[in-house]
């Protein structure tokens, strides 16, 4: 989550404001620091997060509609003329892609990052260029990165005891 709120964040800067350079890297930074956070919990004793076979594989195949869903969007968007629907396209995909992840693993949080996703696509669909890119862009990075970090935070708390698994 955290690589692909870098992404989100990069692409915004590049497309919607027109930054290049090593300032792209920036967001990679973010991504980083996540995820020294997480090798650390990681390498905690305990088991922390195990998903079952089923939510594993509903992962996996998430994930690969994920990619297919990105390949076409960015595909249909491009070929009708309309790259400023880009960065919403792809926030709606993304958010879709977590529901079935949600379902699968009675996790609401899922839930809520997949409709924080998909609301910010459809508030980039609805004001449309620039605002809309810019906005869809910078509401998918924050959500994933903030996923991201309650994830780790998850983890070591379940690796601590505190809580149980849900």
């Amino acid at each position: 989550m955290s690589f692909f709120g870098a992404v989100f964040a990069a692409l915004t800067m590049h497309w919607q404001w027109s930054i290049s350079g090593a300032v792209l890297a920036v967001p990679f930074v973010v991504f980083a620091a996540i995820g020294l956070a997480a090798v650390h919990v990681i390498r905690l004793p305990g088991s922390g997060i195990v998903p079952s076979q089923e939510v594993e594989r509903t992962i996996m195949w998430s994930s690969i509609a994920e990619g297919v869903g990105l390949f076409l969007a960015a595909n249909i968007v491009i070929n009708l003329h309309h790259p400023e629907l880009l960065l919403p396209a792809m926030a709606l995909v993304v958010g879709l892609h977590f529901l079935p992840i949600a379902h699968a693993a009675s996790f609401r949080p899922f839930y809520a990052l997949g409709a924080t996703l998909i609301l910010s696509a459809g508030t980039g669909f609805t004001l449309g260029a620039p605002t809309g890119g810019t906005v869809a862009g910078w509401m998918a990075a924050v959500s994933l990165w903030i996923a991201a970090v309650l994830a780790v935070l998850r983890d070591r708390r379940l690796k601590s005891g505190a809580v149980q698994a849900v």
